[in-house]
């Protein structure tokens, strides 16, 4: 009896979500690659928008598969800087999913990189409550690329989410109206060991998962400062 005691408690040790299940670290450490890559892309994701994003979602390896017309589904997390009005350092992850139908820019079953910038409190406020259709529940515009061009026009910083893709090298803004985002309730449950919606790990969450941190620290010294009005 001694030693089942002693094999039950290091089971529950050994299973509880002290930071997160091998599948949320792996999909956080895929989601700080991609942002990594792209960020070393020169003619990648203008500046100016990353430090005027409320909010950045990384979703990396959608995949594409063929119900009826087809459809993309994907996971991975979204990272938005503290504080009331977003003028904190980047806080923790919360875990997200993208749910499309015929994303048209994939061939057959290639896995393509999105990463998606949440310009305004509207758009933020928007992922926070429930799923998201782009398009329809939050507007969304295919996103510029280049350090600076055309990063200040009116049509780009009226949208409330820009998109952007990267498949087989090519990185580029894409369209992915009529696609939908949502918390990852489970996910979000494993990584932080109770039951959070992602508006308490966003708006509450005071400690970054040990499997977040990486990405987390990664956005803070590529975008220290919130620039945005």
């Amino acid at each position: 009896m001694k030693n089942l005691a002693i094999s039950i408690a290091l089971l529950t040790v050994a299973t509880s979500p002290s930071g997160a299940s091998s599948d949320e670290a792996d999909r956080l450490e895929a989601a700080t690659t991609v942002i990594r890559e792209i960020l070393d892309i020169p003619d990648g994701v203008p500046q100016e928008l990353l430090d005027k994003a409320e909010c950045v979602v990384v979703l990396p390896s959608v995949k594409k598969f063929a119900i009826g017309i087809g459809a993309s589904y994907g996971k991975g997390a979204m990272v938005c800087r503290s504080g009331m009005n977003y003028d904190g350092p980047w806080g923790a992850p919360a875990m997200y999913r993208l749910e499309g139908g015929n994303i048209g820019f994939q061939i057959g079953g290639e896995a393509t990189d999105f990463i998606f910038l949440v310009m305004n409190p509207k758009g933020s406020e928007s992922l926070l409550k429930s799923k998201v259709k782009l398009g329809a529940d939050a507007s969304a515009a295919a996103g510029p690329k280049g350090r600076t061009t055309g990063a200040s026009t009116d049509a780009y910083m009226s949208a409330e989410i820009l998109t952007y893709s990267r498949a087989r090298g090519l990185f580029a803004g894409v369209s992915l109206e009529g696609s939908t985002l949502r918390p990852d309730s489970g996910a979000n449950e494993k990584l932080y060991g109770r039951e959070l919606d992602a508006k308490q790990i966003v708006r509450e969450q005071k400690t970054v998962p040990t499997a977040g941190q990486e990405l987390v620290e990664l956005l803070q010294r590529a975008s220290p400062t919130n620039l945005s009005n």
